[in-house]
């Protein structure tokens, strides 16, 4: 019997319950195979290689530029402290969307943290977001307090930090509601804002700020930072600033260069699932029989990208996650189109002062005469103008504000994506604003979008015309 009730104690424990009470379940067994957490933050890393446009946060002098506890702080160069008792020190200027990168050492328990957004006088950990900086030492850490968490909002991933006395390097992603936080090459924070609940149950009102006040804040505990370096990923103008067609601003790059389809390819599939599971000799075969589509009905004509109408729609060889898109286009009366973003239908193109009465199935369509046939020509909304995120259920499907330019003249989108959601400005009106692109391919249109897919230039029947289309990738 003795033998028995410790097999079934045994058990219970395995079990992590007995007697009803939970009892500290067994370390899990470690995964064979790559970290996840390193995985991803080498494919950020690769997007953040190529940011070219860095800003250092302090002058390597002195703290022009920076307010509070100033006095107590000391710089030599890249190499900025947080002496032993000295306070916060706040930046004078407001940031709203940006990539911060630097390099920290802590004591032993150290504790100190880089407020983001921070209305001036406010609380960073709950008027702005606070990002913990903590030695992995420090007592009683709640989940939400340990090293590289958005204080009391997300818990980061631990085991990434070095010991106290060394260097670590940091990375944190601030671009509208994503806030990753990359330490030493993994990522242990990765969150959109508008998806969270604070976990310590408290109200964190800072996290919807669109911008603020950067600060370092000193918790009592030495703290050395260097290489603080930001760069700015706010909005850009409207309007591409460039003299020349299909020359790129600065920052961006051009995705048509006028002259040939360099880097466009057919439309392997029109079903993007099914078109993502292509592999091997049948994506090479689809993407074959498209391709030559491609060269048979779209062209290049006085540096404008141009379309037949009979053909299929138009894909960007490389595949975009985050990203800011300018394009110029210009359609002819009735026409209709578009542009899926990551595969996804679309931002909506189509003649806002059409009134025909048209019957895609039968392919006839016939003038809106009459009170009735006028409110049947614009029962698909296409009088309310170009730009709308059309094939959503949930989330707003049409523009702000008319802003199309009549029929037969240029038009400019800029469109700028971020995680799942849209911002559309055409002709230097905002149309869309922060809006979720949802999942045309899911019918519950629950499944978020791809992370990253083609860009597509619809075909819809219609001649269509295009010039310079320009990018510039957000990393995340």
């Amino acid at each position: 019997m003795k033998t028995n009730k410790l097999i079934l104690l045994t058990s219970a424990i395995g079990l992590g319950m007995i007697a009803g009470l939970s009892l500290p379940a067994q370390a899990a067994p470690k995964k064979k195979g790559p970290d996840p957490a390193i995985v991803a933050g080498k494919k950020t890393q690769a997007m953040l290689d190529q940011v070219d446009h860095w800003v250092p946060l302090f002058n390597g002098k002195d703290f022009t530029g920076w307010t509070g506890d100033t006095a107590n702080y000391k710089i030599d160069g890249v190499n900025v402290s947080c002496p032993k008792g000295a306070h916060s020190i706040t930046s004078e200027k407001e940031y709203g969307d940006f990539i911060l990168d630097f390099s920290f050492k802590l004591e032993t328990a150290g504790n100190n943290g880089i407020g983001l957004r921070v209305p001036k006088g406010g609380a960073p950990h709950l008027d702005g977001m606070e990002i913990q900086i903590l030695d992995s030492q420090y007592k009683n850490a709640k989940s939400w307090q340990v090293h590289g968490s958005i204080y009391g909002v997300v818990p980061a991933k631990t085991g990434y930090l070095k010991p106290a006395g060394e260097w670590n390097h940091q990375t944190i992603i601030c671009i509208e509601d994503h806030v990753k936080v990359i330490v030493n090459g993994a990522v242990i924070v990765d969150a959109n804002l508008d998806r969270v609940s604070p976990v310590e149950g408290k109200s964190h009102p800072g996290l919807r700020n669109p911008k603020g006040h950067l600060m370092i804040l000193g918790h009592n505990d030495h703290v050395e930072f260097k290489d603080m370096k930001i760069a700015d990923y706010s909005p850009s103008p409207s309007k591409a600033a460039s003299d020349k067609d299909n020359t790129p601003p600065k920052g961006f790059t051009t995705m048509f260069n006028g002259k040939d389809l360099s880097g466009w390819k057919g439309l392997a599939d029109g079903n993007a699932p099914k078109r993502r599971a292509l592999k091997g000799a049948d994506l090479k075969k689809a993407q074959e029989i498209a391709d030559k589509i491609m060269t048979e009905h779209w062209s290049v004509k006085n540096g404008e990208l141009v379309y037949d109408g009979t053909g299929k729609s138009l894909c960007t060889s490389k595949d975009y996650g985050d990203f800011e898109f300018y394009i110029d286009w210009k359609i002819p009366a009735g026409a209709d189109s578009g542009i899926y973003l990551r595969g996804t239908p679309q931002v909506q193109i189509w003649d806002p002062w059409d009134n025909t009465l048209k019957d895609r199935k039968a392919k006839t369509s016939k003038p809106a005469t009459t009170p009735k046939d006028i409110v049947a020509a614009y029962k698909t909304g296409r009088n309310l103008g170009s730009g709308s995120l059309w094939n959503n259920r949930h989330a707003r499907n049409q523009p702000l504000v008319l802003a199309d330019n009549p029929i037969g003249e240029w038009n400019t989108f800029l469109i700028r994506m971020v995680g799942e959601k849209v911002t559309i400005w055409l002709n230097d009106k905002l149309i869309v604003d922060r809006t979720v692109l949802e999942n045309y391919w899911d019918k519950t249109r629950q499944t978020p979008v791809f992370r990253e897919d083609q860009i597509e230039l619809q075909h819809h029947g219609s001649d269509l015309y295009f010039k310079n289309l320009y990018i510039r990738e957000i990393p995340y």
